[in-house]
């Protein structure tokens, strides 16, 4: 029997009103000053706030860092460490969606590991000798899970492409999932990272890493995720609560047993064209689902069950079709599009090649050629 590793946060909070356990944590660990990593959008819309005025309530001190992009850049990481540094905090808050943590957990690692100061060298499984600086992870997505990964994704934009890291020295010490923090999320956004979150589990679920407790986790996650992202982009608070506990469980199942291609060519697109990492998730998932059914065993058997789909007396090739469709229709229902106008066909051998050698897809249960991605990338145009 295979050895299976599980690295997970060392405590987190979930539920409305989280948040204020905050200064709980950082007065029990001594701390002082806070370097709060967050994206100027939630600056602007007050949102950041929600937590800063706790600090400053209990006296604690911090400093705001937010040159952070949507698709966070080597420049981002390599500011915030200076940042960081010049500051004098002893400790890090990271408020955001995938962006913010990704950019926090680069800052974190190089603090503490100067040598990787170029960022690069981070790439794939680098041997990070030392912990992360102390994190409080808090997101306001319902989708990416970052406060609960060992993963993070940064754009070299000089070289058109992202890479991903893979280190266990990076998971936040301590994750604070409130749903509260999420209720100004915009439609767009709540539907976008909702998608992500289902790429996530479905990909984690069907993926060749995956094992009897990632698949329990990646199951429950597609079922509330089934249930809650509609109501969630309504802004119903029970549907916000349902997606703020599927994308922690799931990022728990996925962050130890990998991905597959569509986040491999969702992360292509991300660096080529800026698309939205979970509207590029979304549009890929059913193509990449309809590409890897056949690799997939019963699989897409509990996902359409998932789903509420009585499968009973269906074939294999009805509960397949049936669990594609039903992701395709949720996409819908939440206003993703099915197409990409920016590809172009120019582009296309810089896309396969590029989401060929993407981290996430050895773990792929159906191995794809460069022919293979030329052919999904087209269904997008």
């Amino acid at each position: 029997m295979a050895v299976n590793r599980f690295v997970l946060n060392g405590m987190s909070f979930h539920g409305h009103g989280a948040i204020n356990e905050i200064p709980v944590i950082v007065k029990s660990k001594g701390f002082k000053k806070a370097f709060v990593a967050s994206d100027p959008d939630l600056i602007k819309f007050g949102v950041t706030q929600k937590v800063t005025d706790l600090l400053s309530a209990n006296g604690i001190e911090y400093e705001i860092y937010s040159n952070i992009k949507p698709n966070p850049t080597i420049e981002n990481v390599q500011r915030g460490v200076n940042a960081y540094k010049a500051c004098g905090a002893d400790f890090m808050i990271t408020i955001g969606g995938g962006s913010s943590m990704d950019t926090g957990k680069g800052i974190g690692i190089i603090v503490n590991n100067p040598e990787y100061y170029d960022v690069r060298s981070l790439e794939g499984v680098a041997p990070t000798k030392n912990r992360t600086v102390f994190t409080i992870a808090v997101p306001t997505t319902g989708g990416t899970g970052a406060e609960s990964t060992i993963n993070y994704v940064i754009t070299d934009v000089e070289k058109k492409r992202k890479f991903v890291c893979v280190d266990p020295n990076d998971i936040p010490d301590v994750a604070i999932v409130d749903p509260d923090m999420m209720s100004s999320m915009p439609k767009s956004l709540t539907a976008s990272t909702g998608m992500d979150a289902l790429t996530h589990a479905i990909e984690g679920y069907t993926t060749k890493g995956a094992w009897a407790l990632s698949d329990c986790l990646d199951l429950e996650a597609i079922k509330l995720i089934a249930k809650n992202l509609r109501k969630a982009v309504a802004n119903d608070p029970d549907g916000r609560e349902g997606m703020a506990l599927a994308q922690y469980v799931t990022a728990m199942a996925y962050s130890n047993v990998g991905l597959g291609i569509a986040h491999s060519m969702a992360h292509t697109l991300g660096a080529v064209y800026d698309t939205p990492h979970g509207v590029a998730c979304a549009m890929m998932l059913p193509i990449v689902m309809e590409f890897n059914k056949e690799y997939t065993g019963e699989k897409f058997k509990a996902i359409a069950e998932a789903f509420d789909i009585d499968t009973t007396g269906m074939s294999q090739d009805e509960y397949r079709k049936a669990a594609i469709d039903a992701v395709q229709q949720l996409s819908v229902d939440v206003g993703i599009p099915t197409k990409l106008e920016k590809l172009r066909k120019e582009d296309l051998p810089f896309l396969c090649e590029s989401a060929a050698a993407d981290a996430c897809a050895p773990g792929n249960p159906r191995p794809a050629t460069l022919e293979d991605f030329e052919a999904m990338f087209r269904k997008l145009m």
